[in-house]
């Protein structure tokens, strides 16, 4: 069981990832241009504002990035520094617990986020397609270097 598990591990890991990416970039879609309900339940947040439009541009890019498995180790570690911003300046000064002030999505974004900052982005992630064609034209690169020339 724990083979087949283990063996599973970066498939999970690439879904988990592909589902918070979304779920993150959706809901800096919502800000930005008023859909899926809108930032704060209606509307959307003016262009240049601050704090909330720039942490929706961020949630956006990041959220996007994260779920294609693109730059997932950056655009990870930025979106968990936004939400660990957005708790702490917004919602902590309200009280001390993210459940007494209304701080859990940024709290659990934050730490999903750096999570998947050291985890890296698991199986399905665009990354792995770029590095291994640089690891292979590299392979290639390093085999003829190491084939000794033949001289008559």
């Amino acid at each position: 069981m724990h083979t087949r598990l283990n063996q599973a591990q970066p498939y999970a890991l690439g879904l988990f990832r592909i589902v918070v990416g979304l779920l993150f970039a959706c809901h800096g879609a919502a800000s930005l241009f008023g859909v899926l309900g809108g930032a704060m339940g209606g509307g959307s947040i003016p262009a240049g504002t601050w704090p909330g439009w720039y942490a929706a541009v961020i949630q956006l890019v990041g959220g996007s990035l994260v779920a294609l498995g693109l730059g997932t180790r950056i655009a990870a570690l930025i979106s968990s520094g936004s939400m660990a911003y957005a708790y702490f300046k917004v919602h902590q000064p309200e009280a001390l617990f993210p459940l007494q002030n209304g701080g859990e999505p940024s709290a659990v974004f934050c730490w999903v986020f750096l999570l998947l900052v050291f985890t890296g982005p698991g199986a399905l992630a665009l990354d792995r397609l770029f590095s291994r064609g640089c690891a292979e034209s590299d392979g290639q690169d390093r085999a003829r270097e190491q084939v000794p020339a033949v001289t008559v």
